[in-house]
């Protein structure tokens, strides 16, 4: 029943009914705390390949980031990070601004990203749903100390505009990408206005430098003004995630669709993506169709929630070499794992059998790791020849 709840109410990515979304998570979280959870379920996954739990009981956790390093940094909903070095779930948060942060349903902490000179610096991004001085969205740096963060580090980036009433569709993924800009999604706040209005940051994706000011090579820095200048593509419903494929700056973008669609979106300088005009592919050549678009429904390739998403270029190649070059993305309702290659411009299925997916994350030794909400559970995929 929990599992069922969880996955129509679609609690973190989707809906345009705010009161009936609060009614329907109070509901999931009132089953939470009466239900024990099975044992946690064995994905399906490709001959060869084999699954094993690397942590469980995160509270939440809703984004990870991997080190240079190979330690995997898990963002809990509501403000604290954990870090999972070799393994083992360290006791003690890197990070915890619990009370800085409004974690009522959609919002929270949402996203991680490590500098590209990290080995040096430090420094760690995070975007999160600020309480003060009203509920707005936030992308901070912090400066780490070996395993937890340095006290008084944090230094604001980008404050971004007032949140509405509405909880629901605040993105948060971050990534760097080969330009060494700071790409930031940003949900549309539920507000269907905002992916196409240039006077709001809302329903974008953003591009900043790493200390916060805004390059004036963006698409509409000269026709805006403040922090509006930071658009660098617009028409996006809810980017809860995208990736960047290393040495390429290669960009995916997976928008969580309404009534019918789940988009995958190549992110273009300036591109517009049609929301709220147009879900899935249109004939509107002034908006940039998907490379992938598929439906809601119950069948093997539907769903309702895209989520997660890697390009497959490891460090280290594990997989075999067909899989190289591969973007990873899934469907939280629906539980699976697909691969997409761009020389075919197919997919094919990877893992099925995980509900509740969240995010999925390629490590420098070439293994493929991913959260699952429910039971907190962070999961391994590795080859095993």
């Amino acid at each position: 029943m929990f599992i069922n709840s969880i996955k129509y109410s679609n609690h973190f990515f989707k809906t345009s009914k705010p009161n009936l979304r609060r009614s329907t998570l109070s509901r999931v979280c009132m089953t939470l705390m009466l239900v024990v959870l099975p044992a946690a379920s064995q994905a399906a996954v490709p001959a060869g390949f084999q699954e094993t739990i690397v942590a469980r009981n995160l509270a939440k956790p809703t984004r990870m980031a991997i080190a240079p390093d190979g330690r995997i940094f898990v963002a809990e909903q509501a403000g604290k990070i954990r870090v999972v070095d070799r393994g083992h779930l360290l006791t003690q948060p890197f990070l915890n601004i619990t009370t800085k942060v409004d974690s009522r349903a959609e919002r929270g902490l949402l996203g991680i990203a490590f500098d590209p000179n990290f080995h040096t610096n430090q420094w760690i991004y995070v975007y999160y749903t600020s309480k003060k001085p009203v509920p707005h969205n936030r992308v901070s740096r912090f400066t780490a100390n070996g395993d937890i963060v340095m006290q008084g580090s944090e230094k604001v980036l980008l404050e971004m505009q007032p949140l509405s009433g509405a909880l629901n569709h605040n993105g948060g993924a971050l990534h760097f990408g080969d330009d060494g800009k700071l790409y930031i999604a940003v949900g549309d706040n539920a507000g269907r206005g905002n992916a196409q209005s240039l006077n709001t940051v809302k329903g974008k994706m953003l591009r900043i430098n790493k200390d916060g000011s805004i390059p004036a090579d963006n698409p509409h820095y000269h026709n805006t003004q403040g922090i509006n200048r930071a658009i660098w593509a617009t028409g996006l419903r809810n980017p809860f995630s995208f990736a960047i494929q290393p040495n390429s700056n290669r960009m995916y973008i997976n928008d969580v669709g309404q009534d019918a669609w789940e988009e995958v979106n190549q992110g273009i300088k300036g591109a517009n993506y049609g929301w709220p005009a147009v879900e899935g592919k249109g004939s509107n050549p002034k908006y940039r169709n998907p490379i992938i678009a598929y439906s809601h429904s119950t069948g093997a390739v539907q769903g309702c929630a895209i989520v997660g998403s890697a390009f497959y270029n490891p460090v280290t190649q594990q997989f075999p070499p067909n899989y190289v070059g591969d973007y990873f993305y899934g469907d939280f309702c629906s539980g699976w794992i697909r691969r997409y290659d761009k020389n075919t411009r197919t997919s094919q299925s990877f893992a099925t059998g995980i509900d509740t997916l969240v995010d999925i994350q390629i490590a420098p030794d070439g293994t493929l790791y991913y959260l699952k909400l429910t039971g907190g559970l962070l999961k391994a995929i590795r080859w095993g020849g």
